[in-house]
């Protein structure tokens, strides 16, 4: 049996460093919705289980087989970290932070808001609107013609792709990497791609590959 002293520095340790694969434990072992877990808090060890509450609610989250020591718990609780990521079909490497476009990606994000400020109405390609005057589209009205002639499908065009892309990056790297569902982050990262397209996924993709090289060096 473990001494009081090594079971509060295991719960202490967890509940400070480890909240986070609480969490995981909880959905992936007792089906809670991670709104429901995001409270987690580990109340209590033994060698056959970890007793976590969240939201009010008390959970047993049983170790398979039981502990023969507890000198095993750290062995058992990352195995049961990784299995959780498993099941829930989730990455190991969270997304924390909203990274703003770089370089050339900028010089796409500003077109593409532009592009769609400025065809949102096909009224702002005629004389008299501000975006007309604003521009001096009366010294190209071939020009000012073409965008007249061509918005009915350009602006619903990129509406439907990057809407698209939306719900693709939300599904395909969001969930994955544990950006919480309607969070400040969730919709910083939505907003982005719904304005400038694929650079989102671009840019998640070198946040995961740093993340594995950190690893890869700690090693």
């Amino acid at each position: 049996m473990a001494s009081n002293g090594n079971k509060d520095f295991i719960i202490k340790h967890m509940n400070a460093d480890h909240q986070d694969s609480l969490v995981l434990y909880l959905q992936a072992y007792c089906h809670v919705s991670a709104g429901d877990a995001k409270s987690a808090r580990l109340e209590d060890i033994s060698l056959s289980d970890l007793v976590i509450s969240a939201d009010g609610v008390r959970y047993s989250v049983p170790f398979d087989p039981p502990m023969k020591s507890f000198s095993d718990t750290r062995s058992r609780v990352v195995a049961m970290y990784e299995d959780s990521l498993q099941r829930l079909g989730l990455s190991e490497f969270a997304i924390k932070e909203y990274r703003a476009p770089q370089g050339f990606q900028i010089v796409i994000f500003v077109t593409c808001l532009a592009t769609y400020i400025g065809f949102v109405q096909r009224s702002n390609f005629l004389p008299g609107s501000i975006i007309y005057e604003s521009l001096g589209l009366e010294k190209v009205p071939a020009f000012a013609q073409f965008c007249y002639d061509i918005q009915p499908l350009l602006f619903p065009a990129m509406v439907g792709i990057h809407v698209l892309e939306s719900g693709l990056l939300a599904f395909l790297r969001l969930r994955p990497h544990r950006v919480p569902l309607f969070s400040g982050l969730w919709f910083a990262w939505m907003a982005s791609t719904f304005i400038e397209g694929f650079g989102a996924f671009q840019r998640i993709k070198g946040m995961v590959k740093e993340e594995e090289t950190k690893r890869e060096n700690r090693k």
